[in-house]
């Protein structure tokens, strides 16, 4: 395992972070917030839509193949030391699903982290078998999403005359009303909040297994191997999913799950194809902007939650309310509010690192992750060696 290659691992992490706010930004921006999400990601006008393109999904689906190559990470790290699996890893996802329960309550609605906790219990019991079993495992899941989105849009796009007229005024629970009663609202509609995981769990398991087979095919490598794999990804990506994203961009509002859910999967390999080639190909030592995008992805758990927290205190009305007061600077203050929280945890990551090996919540987490194995392991045992540094999406 080579340097350059975690450092493409991190750096693609980092990327995905940003990316992820680059999708969110919309939701925060907007007076009506996650409870109006369908009215916040309506068609807007065309440099909203472009700029939404960039982003819509993309990253989302680049982290969670991510978290697949971590899964894989492990689960060779487990089989070299001869430990049993899933064993502790099961512990890694109960983990995961609280952290994601805790941001889901306190601060953004629409967490990815609870999904993504039970998509890698299933794919922990899949990984290791053989690549027939993992492919059909794949090709399944691919087909009930799609066929589940066909449907879905056809009957949206039956419906689309008699929707027109949208979804009516905003509420003011984002822009009046305080942090309490947004709390109190996230526990209300709990399972209308969680609908999305329908999509993301199945969506997570082929790309889970997906970027599981690619570490084993060395899309990775500085190899011919490697190369030969990259290009094919880069052609699928950029040749046939980004054109394709482009048209359903602006194909209205009853493709939304075409253009959220199907095709950006297909641009993420791309970008995970494109941005590994780019970073092999460097040399010498990092500039500012490379070590600030690898120390994003080395504490991408922390920025993760940190991003969603630092919107909510701009947007929301309990902070600084900014989503009903900029409401007719948007696009433009959405693209200032990304772009600047970004600058701020990319700077304290950086900054943090210098004394720290991990974020700060994942050093919790990593505190979390051993104390029952210490407990278990008694007095002259080591524990289960954490999270590696080069795992993926955490």
């Amino acid at each position: 395992m080579t340097d350059r290659r975690i450092d493409a691992l991190d750096v693609l992490r980092g990327l995905a972070i940003m990316g992820t706010l680059g999708t969110n930004i919309w939701i925060f921006t907007s007076p009506a917030g996650p409870a109006g999400v369908l009215g916040a990601l309506e068609q807007p006008g065309t440099a909203e839509t472009l700029l939404r393109f960039l982003t819509n999904g993309k990253f989302l689906a680049l982290l969670t193949l991510l978290f697949g190559v971590g899964l894989e990470l492990q689960y060779r790290s487990a089989r070299r030391r001869g430990a049993r699996w899933p064993g502790w890893y099961l512990w890694r996802a109960a983990l995961l699903l609280a952290e994601g329960l805790l941001h889901y309550l306190l601060i953004f609605e629409f967490d990815v982290l609870m999904g993504y906790a039970v998509t890698s219990v299933v794919v922990a019991y899949l990984i290791g078998r053989s690549d027939r079993v993992v492919r059909a495992w794949i090709t399944v899941q691919v087909v009930v999403v799609t066929a589940g989105i066909a449907v879905l849009t056809a009957a949206l796009l039956t419906v689309e005359d008699t929707a027109a007229g949208g979804t009516g005024a905003p509420g003011t629970l984002f822009t009046e009303g305080s942090y309490a009663d947004q709390v109190a609202a996230r526990i209300e509609s709990f399972a209308l909040y969680r609908l999305e995981a329908v999509i993301i769990v199945p969506t997570g398991i082929a790309l889970f297994l997906l970027g599981s087979q690619l570490m084993r095919a060395g899309v990775f490598e500085d190899s011919a191997r490697g190369a030969a794999l990259r290009t094919r990804l880069m052609v699928l990506g950029f040749g046939v999913g980004a054109p394709l994203n482009l048209l359903t961009s602006f194909a209205g509002d009853a493709w939304f799950l075409v253009d959220r859910y199907l095709l950006p999967p297909l641009v993420a390999l791309g970008l995970l194809a494109l941005v590994t080639a780019v970073v092999q190909r460097m040399s010498g030592t990092p500039g500012p902007l490379r070590r600030g995008v690898r120390g994003v992805g080395r504490t991408a758990l922390s920025c993760y939650v940190l991003q969603n927290l630092v919107a909510s205190v701009l947007c929301y009305g309990w902070g600084l309310g900014l989503a009903a007061r900029l409401e007719s600077l948007r696009p433009w203050w959405t693209v200032a509010a990304w772009a600047g929280i970004c600058t701020l945890f990319t700077v304290l990551a950086a900054l943090w690192l210098r004394r720290f090996e991990r974020g700060p919540l994942e050093l919790l987490w990593q505190w979390a992750y051993r104390a029952p194995q210490r407990v278990r392991s008694g007095p002259g045992r080591t524990p289960e060696p954490g999270p590696e540094r080069e795992t993926a999406a955490r």
